[in-house]
């Protein structure tokens, strides 16, 4: 005799509710790569002051630019000069020499042009990079690391729930074809791998806080060495 079991409603039910619990939340987020427009790819930026490693006492330090091939005049177009420290935020400026407060400290200065739309130049000599010294501390370590900077987004920067998330970085030090690394953006354990210089554009977030990781990885994906191959910004997007 062949017996066949059968299942009450009750155990179906049961397991209907077990696999329902198990289905995988949808992934909404979006990533896309932008091109970036070449502008201005012949202008030059030079920096006079600090010279590599310099060392300064505390206080006001001087910033001493050159600029050529450029059309940088006192708030043309919001045409200028960014200047980003130790991985911060960038702070725009409208004039070539200027002087800025600073305590005692080591620090590395990544100084660029941007184009008219406030995005990075990307070409070599639209940017510059110097460590120097504030005070009695130590210089960093001689290196060859790259480098990552991030233009945009900032740090608590707001965005509406139906805005994109524009994402532009600048690389110092090391060229991503010839070295083999590619740019690593994570937003909530999401990721996106970038070959080639450009923005890339997140959309469809959720309202609240996201982490924003711009990481450079060699060719098996395990992150670069360097005190700046990494930045972290977190941003909030609202109703």
């Amino acid at each position: 005799m062949v017996s066949c079991e059968t299942k009450t409603n009750e155990e179906v039910e049961e397991e209907s509710i077990v696999e329902a619990e198990a289905e995988p939340e949808e992934n909404t987020v979006k990533f896309q790569y932008l091109m970036q427009e070449e502008a201005y790819p012949d202008a030059m930026l030079e920096l006079y002051s600090p010279l590599e490693n310099e060392v300064f006492k505390e206080g006001r330090i001087p910033f001493e630019f050159n600029i050529k091939n450029y059309p940088f005049e006192d708030g043309m177009k919001g045409f200028q000069l960014k200047m980003i420290i130790n991985g911060n935020d960038p702070i725009g400026y409208n004039m070539p020499i200027f002087k800025k407060e600073l305590d005692r400290g080591t620090y590395k200065v990544l100084a660029y042009l941007v184009d008219d739309a406030g995005l990075a130049l990307k070409e070599y000599g639209n940017y510059v990079d110097r460590d120097f010294v504030v005070g009695e501390s130590n210089p960093f370590p001689e290196n060859d690391d790259p480098a990552i900077g991030l233009n945009l987004p900032h740090n608590g920067q707001e965005f509406k729930k139906d805005e994109a998330v524009l994402v532009d970085f600048i690389l110092v030090g090391g060229d991503l074809k010839e070295d083999g690394m590619t740019i690593k953006i994570s937003i909530d354990d999401k990721e996106y791998m970038v070959k080639e210089l450009g923005q890339v554009k997140v959309s469809d977030l959720s309202v609240g806080k996201h982490q924003l990781e711009v990481v450079l990885v060699d060719s098996d994906g395990n992150e670069i060495p360097g005190i700046f191959s990494k930045s972290i910004k977190e941003i909030v997007v609202n109703e």
